[in-house]
């Protein structure tokens, strides 16, 4: 028996989302606040597979229940805040005997089109995140955003004023940026996990050089490390960051310059042979990165062995 296929379902606005859920019209055409407990009609069968045209933030509870995000699938527990853009397609999978309760903030781009938060919302990247690197929200962390979000929910379905888009964009600002602050935690207080992605960035790293796969396939990319270690390549950047300091690229050219050392001090080969080996085009360009790494060019580092 072949395994169906579903095309994802285009939901082109926050009214449209209201109707396809069985819900009241909303107050605000651009902006709402779900209470998951209100949503009667999980079996639909279009909402299998979605695509929204407009940002979604959530927290669910009491899910039983699987969930696909580009090519991974995830199993929720308590405490979990998972965040879409537009665009992005979600699969989910759900029992349907559980009660499901929780919040879904859906935000239409054009609401924050000309605001600070539009040129601001493109730098937090958990928006770029895999659903597997959902934000782990302690009981406290969850209560102080639960209680912004019923701001919002309370300004959306007020009478609108001329200060209606200024306040409720604050109050998004502020929530995004408490988010920012927890995700940076997340990375700190879930030390172990991400002491194990680096190991496993390391190792990855080693075998690449070791085995010369720069030679036919070039460089590792920072897309290629965070394919192979099943997270987004804004994820892995953040989580090096905030352990190491460092970024994925910067990671790279360590283990670059730590291999042509290598070379450079245990053979004959040229600066050019060494540069094309380890997937240079021009050895111009080895030659820059050697000697904005070290202070010295690479036929400097082979002398000072001689």
């Amino acid at each position: 028996m072949s395994k169906q296929a579903f095309t994802p379902y285009q939901i082109q606005s926050i009214s449209e989302l209201h109707r396809i859920l069985e819900l009241p019209k909303p107050k605000h055409p651009l902006v709402s606040v779900i209470d998951f407990e209100r949503i009667k009609c999980y079996s639909e069968e279009k909402l299998r597979s979605v695509s929204y045209n407009f940002y979604c933030i959530a927290v669910k509870k009491n899910f039983e229940g699987k969930m696909k995000y580009g090519q991974n699938y995830y199993d929720f527990d308590e405490g979990l805040m998972t965040f879409f853009s537009p665009g992005q397609v979600v699969t989910t999978e759900i029992n349907y005997d559980k009660k499901l309760s929780g919040w879904w903030l859906v935000v239409h781009p054009d609401f924050i089109q000309h605001t600070s938060l539009a040129k601001k919302i493109a730098g937090y990247g958990f928006f770029s995140y895999a659903v597997h690197e959902a934000l782990h929200l302690s009981e406290d962390e969850e209560s102080m955003l639960e209680d912004i979000i019923n701001k919002v929910a309370l300004e959306s379905v007020s009478a609108t004023d001329q200060f209606s888009q200024d306040v409720i964009i604050s109050y998004l600002e502020l929530f995004l940026n408490y988010c920012n602050r927890f995700y940076n935690r997340q990375f700190i207080t879930r030390k172990q996990a991400s002491n194990d992605m680096l190991s496993k960035l390391e190792e990855l790293l080693a075998a690449y050089f070791s085995s010369m796969e720069t030679t036919q396939n070039g460089l590792p990319t920072v897309q290629y490390l965070a394919d192979q270690l099943n997270v987004s390549p804004k994820y892995l950047s953040d989580m090096l960051k905030a352990v190491t300091g460092q970024s994925t690229q910067q990671h790279i050219h360590d283990k670059l310059i730590e291999k042509a050392k290598e070379i450079l001090s245990t053979t004959s080969q040229s600066v050019s042979e060494i540069a094309y080996q380890l997937g240079f085009e021009h050895p111009q360009s080895f030659n820059k990165l050697f000697k904005s790494k070290t202070n010295t060019s690479p036929l400097e580092f082979r002398h000072s062995f001689n």
